[in-house]
């Protein structure tokens, strides 16, 4: 399950702002994972939630926010939003689309308890 190397992942994201701010705990965790990603999110919040028991994570609300991806449309000259590849432009139908973002995971906030 590759969601499980990208919660190890997150993990040590936030162990590592821990060591290096100073705070004991987190009370929420705010990821974002673009529409292009390819992260099931369901499974991610699973495998965060499984390795979070003895980590600064453990009992933390794990909030995932997935916003569409950008993609110029060479058609129409303008950017959009698309949660699919093979998602045709809202604009104009056109196939000829080329993401241009939402392929990315990262922590966009940290809640924090000091020890």
């Amino acid at each position: 399950m590759h969601e499980l190397s990208l919660a190890g992942g997150v993990l040590r994201v936030v162990e590592d702002a821990a060591a290096r701010d100073g705070f004991a705990r987190v009370s929420r965790l705010t990821l974002e994972a673009g529409a292009l990603a390819g992260v099931e999110v369901r499974a991610l919040r699973f495998a965060l939630e499984s390795l979070a028991p003895g980590t600064c994570l453990e009992g933390a609300e794990v909030v995932i926010d997935e916003p569409p991806a950008p993609a110029w449309c060479h058609a129409c000259c303008t950017t959009v939003e698309i949660r699919h590849r093979l998602e045709d432009c809202p604009q104009c139908g056109s196939a000829r689309l080329l993401p241009t973002g939402g392929t990315e995971l990262r922590v966009r906030d940290l809640i924090v308890h000091d020890h």
